[in-house]
């Protein structure tokens, strides 16, 4: 049997989601992407496999997933506009590409770039929630900006991975990790101030940026000292980081390709 491959790249907004991977009993992205390439596409065997999966109510500005198909489509435009028509409006597919059967969505994604999006020091606008974390502490953002700049480079984030095994690969190289005034999402809602954390690197583990995120509050907010969170990245340390920030602030920013 003759399969077709197709990389397509796609946004949403996950506040109601469970996350991208099917699942029982539970809305999940992947879920309603399958259920209407099989309106669109009756008779066609269908399988997606994305290039990672986000977690409950995590948002992406633009993530990927490629699609096999037992016959060809004919018209890439036609078959985006229709996917988006009958797609939920918080799901919207930017692109679609044909690739040959040597591409790996997992192998061949370059570097993921996660956003975490983030305002403190007082009760916001309720609309903010979806895509915005609310710290209600005040936060010292200087020495925050410190912390993710130490975070950038080569360490050991055993301490930054939910329930960590001794097996694990941990020693991780993160090409940029950087807190800096948010200029990338904007609403009329949004308060005054808002904050990003950029994190882009290869691959990350489970709640590795949500967990990095904490321990950034926990630094802003003088629960733990500059030279303990120095010491949680090197390889001797036999700790874990507890608190993991809220998913809704976290956005799955963009994925390279190799073949871009």
């Amino acid at each position: 049997m003759n399969r077709f491959f197709y990389l397509i790249k796609l946004q949403y907004l996950g506040y109601r989601y469970h996350g991208w991977q099917k699942q029982p009993n539970v809305k999940t992205v992947q879920f309603m992407v399958d259920r209407t390439l099989k309106y669109i596409l009756p008779d066609t065997a269908i399988k997606t496999l994305a290039a990672g999966r986000t977690d409950a109510k995590v948002s992406a500005e633009q993530a990927a997933f490629e699609l096999f198909l037992d016959r060809p489509l004919n018209d890439l435009s036609m078959f985006l506009e229709e996917f988006n028509f009958n797609l939920p409006q918080d799901i919207r597919a930017l692109s679609i590409e044909e690739v040959d059967e040597n591409f790996n969505i997992i192998q061949d994604s370059k570097i993921k770039e996660y956003h975490y999006l983030f305002a403190y020091g007082q009760k916001f606008h309720p609309f903010c929630a979806p895509l915005m974390a609310t710290i209600l502490d005040d936060l010292d953002i200087e020495i925050m900006k410190k912390g993710a700049s130490i975070f950038q480079g080569t360490h050991n984030f055993k301490a930054y991975c939910y329930k960590a095994s001794e097996e694990g690969q941990y020693e991780r190289e993160l090409v940029k990790c950087e807190l800096v005034e948010n200029d990338v999402y904007t609403a009329n809602f949004f308060p005054e101030r808002t904050y990003l954390l950029k994190v882009a690197g290869s691959g990350f583990g489970r709640n590795q940026v949500r967990l990095m995120a904490g321990t950034l509050f926990d630094l802003g907010r003088g629960i733990i000292s500059l030279e303990k969170f120095k010491s949680s990245l090197r390889p001797n340390y036999n700790g874990s980081m507890q608190y993991i920030a809220p998913a809704s602030g976290l956005i799955l920013h963009k994925v390279e390709f190799s073949l871009d």
